[in-house]
């Protein structure tokens, strides 16, 4: 936990998948301080039409290659928030060419008791995990 939800544009093949869903956990391990094998990811591949994603305003111009990621967690600091912000865009870049005008990330908070790891027990609250 965290669990994160990638959203993408169709036509990235596995490799390009895997550099995602990594670099993303290394941003995650750092600004959140989770533990390496704390880790839940799930991909969903959409149709160029499938996703709408203007810029609110903003000015952004977004690609093809657009990401959105959609992080549920436990409840974090804002400075940690704006921290994982800043590391993914800064290493998608790096290690994706992902423009950071084509990420979104989106962070949903949860409860202890909101978790279920398996075993049909809430390991937060039973005191398996911290």
């Amino acid at each position: 936990m965290p669990l994160l939800y990638f959203d993408v544009i169709e036509g990235r093949h596995a490799g390009e998948i895997k550099t995602l869903l990594d670099t993303a956990h290394a941003a995650m391990v750092e600004a959140f301080e989770v533990p390496e094998r704390d880790r839940y990811q799930v991909v969903k591949s959409h149709p160029a039409g499938e996703i709408v994603a203007l810029d609110t305003g903003l000015g952004i111009n977004r690609s093809d290659q657009l990401v959105i990621i959609h992080v549920v967690s436990r409840r974090r600091t804002r400075a940690q928030k704006e921290r994982l912000y800043a590391l993914l865009a800064e290493r998608l870049r790096r290690d994706c060419g992902l423009d950071p005008a084509d990420l979104i990330i989106s962070l949903t908070e949860n409860d202890d008791e909101d978790w279920s790891f398996g075993s049909g027990r809430a390991q937060f609250l039973t005191g398996e995990l911290h």
